[in-house]
């Protein structure tokens, strides 16, 4: 039995997971709920015994000084809560770690025993993945669920899915079994430009969990970030013809594709979006950017930028990545 002490009773919860590791391209997924565990000051309440679920010769652990003294921080998976206040305040339990190298079902289920005890009412797992979408235009993000009910509620995809899976295909899969709506969010991440940080792809998904759970995310500057992103990998782009031209490629094939999405639901959800922002909804802590603005991208801040790798030509297959939608 998972005995909760000092945690209080939560308000209409939802537990929203991400894990590092082969479901995590570019980051993205990870660096999401961390981010809403630092806007919103998340209070670790457990960790989950690493030495049950990780080999510490694939993760290793990290020693570092606090006043002198060593210490060691172990791989592990944590969760915190968080509190969304407004006139409908409710609590995210917020799971981060990564994935584990062994033992996955008592893993999923030891996940569950908490969202039992803590009467969660839905899991929302992020995920991000490596994608034949130009860096350019807005990040695909697809919601799939294996609940034929819930993809009618919630507006998102039955998944059809078959071959091999990560932790979040598991967890999802897990969750269904123990009748615990659950729900898949993924994003595409650009494969000639997958290292982290991808703060454009970090946004998209925030903005759909947003619309999703009905809550107003405090953004910070992800939104900034992720135009300064696109700005460098831009110039990147531009110094290389090849990449230049495969961009332009696949950014044909977007546009082709995805025609029809320039009015109805696309429009209607952006607007209901700029709505929310203008007139304020629930958050807490910090303050999201006016105006709604749409995710561009940016480079990492911090440090020199890498060229990216030279693309396959287009047609060319990729087989470290596979997209569960």
């Amino acid at each position: 039995m998972i005995e909760l002490e000092g945690v209080p009773e939560l308000i209409d919860p939802v537990m929203v997971a991400a894990f590092e590791g082969w479901n995590d391209a570019g980051d993205a997924a990870s660096t999401a709920v961390a981010h809403l565990d630092r806007e919103w000051k998340g209070e670790v309440f457990a960790a989950l015994d690493a030495e049950d679920y990780y080999d510490f010769q694939v993760n290793r652990p990290t020693v570092w000084m606090d006043d002198g003294v060593r210490k060691i921080t172990w791989p592990t998976t944590r969760l915190s809560v968080v509190r969304v206040g407004g006139e409908k305040p409710r609590d995210l339990v917020l799971v981060r770690g990564i994935e584990p190298s062994m033992r996955w079902r008592s893993f999923c289920n030891e996940l569950l025993g908490f969202a039992h005890e803590l009467g969660v009412e839905l899991v929302v797992i992020l995920g991000a993945l490596l994608g034949d979408t130009p860096h350019t235009r807005p990040v695909p993000i697809s919601g799939t669920t294996s609940d034929p009910d819930l993809a009618r509620r919630m507006d998102l995809e039955e998944t059809k899915y078959e071959g091999p899976t990560g932790i979040v295909g598991v967890l999802q899969e897990a969750c269904t079994h123990a009748g615990v709506p659950a729900v898949s969010l993924w994003a595409a991440v650009p494969h000639y430009v997958s290292q982290p940080p991808n703060p454009k792809a970090t946004l998209s998904l925030l903005n759909r969990l947003e619309d999703l759970i009905d809550v107003r995310i405090p953004l910070g500057e992800l939104p900034e970030d992720a135009r300064a992103w696109q700005v460098g990998v831009d110039q990147l782009a531009a110094e290389d013809s090849e990449v230049a031209e495969y961009v332009q490629t696949l950014e044909e094939a977007r546009d082709t594709a995805e025609l029809p999405e320039a009015s109805g639901e696309a429009i209607a959800r952006e607007f209901e979006r700029y709505l929310r922002r203008r007139d304020g909804g629930p958050t807490a802590g910090g303050h999201a950017t006016d105006g709604g603005e749409a995710p561009f991208l940016r480079d990492n801040p911090g440090g020199g930028r890498t060229k990216p790798p030279k693309p396959p030509r287009p047609g060319a297959t990729d087989d470290d990545e596979s997209s569960e939608d």
